[in-house]
């Protein structure tokens, strides 16, 4: 779970680019605050991933409690903070206009530390119900699981709208349902 140091990073070029095309005085500051901090420990990581990542074994069992802090906030490699933040530009000029700044700040806060809590609650669940110790290793990194939140949030304020998923129309209410089962089948783990 180490980054490759040394290459190019075009996901992050490709970042900077759509953040200059929508601008950033069009940026509402909580979304273009959080763009900044993931891009600067994308730049300047804390610690390796793998002191990071947050896992059962790690946060729970370990009490290693800063993993939920810092895990939302680092993301495998440059592609991974591409799409998460493409993603969190887009939700988050649409969100934050709508819940001002304040609220949706603290929105950020409390997703960024729940979904920590909710990961390691699943695969707590899955180990015993598998009997399978290996899910308490599982560490995971990125905004996905915020991301995700917001997009239910997203859909709960602006209701009606359809949406395509792998080229099949869904009312948006279900999309990011069905989104989460497609992209565990398509790219598992």
């Amino acid at each position: 779970m180490q980054r490759r140091q040394g290459r190019v990073n075009a996901g992050l070029l490709l970042l900077l680019y759509q953040i200059s095309q929508v601008g950033l005085q069009n940026i509402p500051s909580v979304t273009l605050g959080v763009l900044i901090l993931n891009i600067f420990l994308f730049l300047n990581p804390v610690r390796s991933l793998s002191e990071v990542c947050i896992s059962v074994k790690e946060g729970f069992y370990r009490k290693n409690w800063q993993r939920l802090l810092l895990s939302p906030f680092h993301h495998a490699d440059d592609w991974h903070l591409y799409y998460n933040m493409v993603s969190m530009l887009w939700k988050g000029i649409m969100l934050e206009k709508k819940l001002k700044s304040i609220w949706f700040a603290y929105i950020i806060a409390v997703f960024s530390v729940l979904i920590g809590v909710v990961y390691m609650v699943l695969e707590f669940m899955l180990m015993k119900i598998l009997d399978d110790p290996s899910y308490e290793m599982n560490c995971a990194v990125g905004f996905s699981g915020v991301l995700f939140a917001l997009k239910v949030l997203n859909n709960h304020y602006n209701p009606g709208r359809v949406s395509s998923v792998l080229g099949v129309r869904i009312p948006s209410k279900y999309a990011c349902w069905v989104e989460l089962v497609a992209i565990h089948l398509i790219s598992p783990g």
